[in-house]
């Protein structure tokens, strides 16, 4: 049968990704001797974030799906940014993602081999010191329209820009007096060929070799040779560095000794509505304190989506939906709360939870009995079981289930009407006692015992189920409401308004003398639930000697917009 007879081989090639046909081409063609290798290469300036994650599944999952090898490097090429702590929460990230590498390194496994190579272009000719300010050196740049201007230091001898760039790295010449930059095209209309910065000179002590070099490459020119070094195959990254390519394949085309040659190519960013990724707009929330900390749930961090309850699978599964393009637009974060959502339905069991209490008594129901329920922990995974939940008198239940004068479709407790207890009873409310000011402290029902779950009248129909927690067997716990950070949809896109001032002021709701099944007493944190009717929730890592806390990961459902429209 061909190919185009198989429906199936047809579809699989439909669903491919416009990089995964790339590489199958390339299979096809016996393109690297039919190697396939990519890398991660994140900078250790910062933690993760959600569009991070995007680029770890495409880097890893090529190399996963076509049998090929995708390694971790480190871009640390800045000391002045760089710490070791960033370099563990990157690695713990990308394993919580369900990725591993095959080899870590690092840019500077390459200062040497980058060293040697700037001297050689020094040599040949093709790069210069120039000792002009940084403000020179970008009004010579001109303008896309408008040709640079020459340095006058573009011609100086082969020789005294060796000396001068070997002192660049003795320490000798101070930070911002020199950089080396490559003699290209000053009238090329891409801009970045005006003779960019190759390196430039840091002080400061390196994380990893100390204050054996002074004089550090620049990422442009880092990048692409360490790709080299590495025998990467396929080169990824995101759409600003499409401009970039020209001067990448120029450096790697003045390396290169063989016909190997890496490739670039590049896919959409990911950029969610009710969000900032900017790692520099990030870091300001977290200076500023309008937020916890860089894992604050609130956070498009992958720390802070890890705490908030978030799932690898749903991060993944989110990302596998938008796909990967080559133009950028800006995905609802909705999407990724239903990807989140899907996963949870799937694995979290199911337990009661009262986030704001008040007392319901069953006039008619034996003091001391206590009764135990049977519960279905998912009706999803029947391989989860059942537990028994303690029934007892005294129950708690939601303040908002409760209403003494209702409206006409309130199918919820109210004088006179009947509700069933979640895996219990019916019961019937007959009223309510309330404090000076007029507040419900205490709700009344009577049960009706022939109604229990399982039994034959139980099956007597009622238009309205509560959930309920029993007052001696109930822990106390605080719950954290999470919502979207910013009120507007593009925050980073308003003019008008400073990002910081379009923070969501319901963002986080903290609510205290929360009641929870005594079953949640031993849950351990980032453990996750789905609170029953609410919502999913897991287990804060402030979590400590007993006192619960718990984060809303997810609504049951997507509220946001019926409430915004």
């Amino acid at each position: 049968m061909s190919e185009q007879e198989n429906p199936t081989i047809e579809e699989n090639k439909k669903s491919l990704n416009f990089i995964e046909v790339i590489v199958e081409k390339d299979l096809e063609e016996g393109k690297n001797g039919g190697r396939i290798q990519t890398r991660f290469p994140p900078e250790p300036n910062g933690y993760l974030h959600i569009g991070h994650a995007k680029a770890i599944c495409i880097d890893f999952g090529i190399a996963q799906k076509y049998g090929g090898v995708c390694n971790l490097r480190f871009d640390d090429t800045n000391p002045v940014k760089e710490d070791v702590e960033y370099v563990d929460s990157i690695m713990e990230d990308i394993q919580w993602l369900g990725f591993h590498w095959e080899n870590v390194y690092y840019a500077s496994d390459y200062f040497q081999q980058l060293w040697d190579f700037a001297v050689k272009l020094v040599k040949e000719g093709k790069a210069y010191v120039d000792e002009q300010s940084a403000e020179e050196i970008a009004r010579q740049k001109g303008t896309p329209t408008v040709p640079g201007t020459e340095s006058p230091f573009r011609y100086r001898p082969i020789e005294e820009s060796l000396e001068l760039f070997q002192k660049m790295n003795s320490g000798e010449i101070p930070e911002g007096k020199m950089v080396l930059r490559a003699r290209i095209d000053m009238a090329s209309s891409n801009m970045h060929f005006r003779d960019p910065l190759i390196y430039h000179v840091i002080h400061i002590p390196h994380h990893r070799t100390g204050t054996t070099w002074k004089a550090f490459p620049m990422y442009d020119f880092a990048h692409g040779q360490s790709d080299y070094f590495e025998g990467v195959t396929h080169s990824l990254c995101t759409l600003e560095f499409v401009v970039h390519r020209p001067l990448y394949d120029w450096f790697i085309d003045q390396l290169a000794d063989s016909n190997y040659r890496p490739r670039q190519y590049e896919f959409n960013r990911l950029n969610l509505t009710y969000t900032v990724m900017s790692k520099r707009k990030l870091l300001q929330l977290v200076q500023d304190k309008l937020v916890s900390g860089w894992d604050d749930p609130r956070m498009p961090t992958i720390t802070g989506m890890r705490r908030r309850g978030f799932t690898s699978e749903g991060i993944r599964s989110f990302i596998d939906k938008i796909g990967y393009t080559k133009y950028d637009g800006i995905n609802d974060v909705s999407l990724l709360e239903h990807a989140v959502r899907e996963d949870l339905n799937a694995r979290a069991m199911r337990v009661f939870g009262v986030l704001d209490p008040v007392k319901l008594l069953l006039t008619n129901y034996p003091e001391e009995q206590v009764e135990e329920m049977e519960a279905i922990n998912n009706p999803e995974d029947e391989t989860m079981g059942s537990r028994r939940v303690k029934f007892s008198r005294e129950l708690w239940i939601e303040r908002d289930d409760f209403m003494e004068e209702a409206p006409k479709k309130y199918f919820r407790l109210t004088p006179g009407s009947e509700v069933r207890l979640k895996n219990a009873y019916i019961v019937k409310c007959t009223g309510c006692k309330k404090d000076e000011g007029g507040k419900v402290t205490e709700v009344y029902a009577e049960y009706d015992p022939m109604t229990k779950s399982g039994m034959p009248e139980s099956n007597r129909k009622v238009k309205g189920t509560i959930h309920w927690v029993s007052v001696p067997h109930s822990v106390d716990a605080e719950v954290r409401l999470y919502d979207r950070l910013f009120i507007v949809e593009d925050p980073a896109g308003e003019k008008e308004k400073d990002f910081r001032e379009l923070i969501n002021p319901e963002s986080l709701i903290v609510k205290k003398g929360c009641k929870v099944e005594e079953y949640l007493k031993e849950a351990k944190p980032l453990d996750s639930f789905q609170f029953q009717r609410i919502g999913y929730f897991n287990v804060d890592t402030d979590t400590a000697g007993g006192a619960l806390v718990f984060n809303r990961t997810v609504a049951l459902r997507d509220s946001w917009k019926k409430q915004n429209n």
